[in-house]
C-alpha cells in the first residue's frame, strides 16, 4: 500500500526505499508537495519525484538503479576531438532557468513532458536554496546544450539534459562530470536505465546497494566554495 504523503506537514518521513511497489518499478509515495523541505527531505534518502500533467506528485525509488561513477565516465574518440577543438565553451549555474525551460520542451516522438510549471518553479526555487544546478553548454554566444541536477552530500542527482546541436549534452555532461569529480563529487544518479548513458559509462546498482552508498557518501558535504571555481582542464 502507498503511503500518503500530507501536503501540510512538511515533517513526515518518507517510508523506506525498500517499500517501493514492484510495479510501476519504484514508486514509494503520493501527495505532499514539492517545497524546498520537501525536495531536501527526499533527496537525502534518494528519492525523487516524477509525474505528469494532470496526475498527484509520485515519488520513486528504482531497483536497480543507473548511477555514474566520475571514473567510469566514456567519452568517444570523436567527442573528444570535439572538446579538444574548443567548439563549445562551458559555465554552471549560470543560465538554470534557460536550461530547465529546454529540458521541458516536447521532444520528437513525445506527447509532453514529465517537467510541469509547478516542477520547473520547485526546482528553480531549490537552485536559489543552493541545492539544484545546471551546466551549461555555448556556441557563439547561444545556450545549445546542458543539464541540471541537485546536489546533495558528496551525489549529484542528474534530473534532465538537452541539446540544440550535435553533441552538446554530450560535452555538457563531460564537463560536469568533470567538475564534480574536482569538486569531490563521488556519484551521479541517473534514476533509470538508458542506453545512451550507459554507452557513457553509467551502470546499474541493486537499489540496496545504492542505498548504502547514499548513507556513506551523505555523511560528508562538498565545500559550497566550491561551486565558484570550475577546473582548468576537466578532461
Amino acid at each position: 500500500m502507498l503511503t500518503l504523503i500530507d501536503p501540510n506537514d512538511e515533517r513526515q518521513a518518507f517510508p523506506p526505499p525498500d517499500a517501493a511497489l514492484k510495479e510501476p518499478n519504484g514508486l514509494l509515495a503520493v501527495g505532499g508537495s514539492l517545497s524546498v523541505a520537501r525536495l531536501e527531505r527526499a533527496y537525502r534518502r534518494g528519492i525523487f519525484p516524477w509525474y505528469g500533467e494532470g496526475d498527484p506528485i509520485l515519488w520513486w525509488s528504482p531497483d536497480p538503479r543507473l548511477v555514474l561513477f566520475p571514473e567510469k565516465l566514456r567519452i568517444s574518440r570523436s567527442l573528444r576531438k570535439t572538446l579538444r577543438r574548443r567548439l563549445f565553451r562551458f559555465s554552471f549555474d549560470r543560465a538554470f532557468r534557460a536550461v530547465i525551460t529546454a529540458c521541458a520542451e516536447r521532444r520528437e516522438k513525445s506527447e509532453g513532458t514529465w517537467l510541469t510549471a509547478d516542477m520547473q518553479s520547485a526546482y528553480l526555487a531549490f537552485h536559489h536554496a543552493g541545492f539544484a544546478h545546471s551546466f551549461e553548454t555555448w556556441q557563439d554566444g547561444a545556450l545549445v546544450g546542458g543539464l541540471y541536477g541537485v546536489a546533495m552530500g558528496r551525489i549529484f542527482y542528474g534530473e534532465s539534459m538537452f541539446h540544440r546541436v550535435t553533441d552538446a549534452s554530450k560535452a555538457a555532461l563531460a564537463f560536469a562530470v568533470g567538475c564534480l569529480s574536482h569538486w569531490g563529487y563521488r556519484m551521479i544518479d541517473c534514476q533509470v536505465y538508458s542506453s545512451h548513458l550507459v554507452s557513457l559509462g553509467a551502470s546499474t546498482i541493486p537499489r540496496s546497494e545504492f542505498q548504502a552508498l547514499v548513507s556513506e557518501y551523505s555523511e560528508t558535504s562538498v565545500d559550497p566554495e566550491a561551486w565558484k571555481h570550475a577546473p582548468g582542464d576537466f578532461l
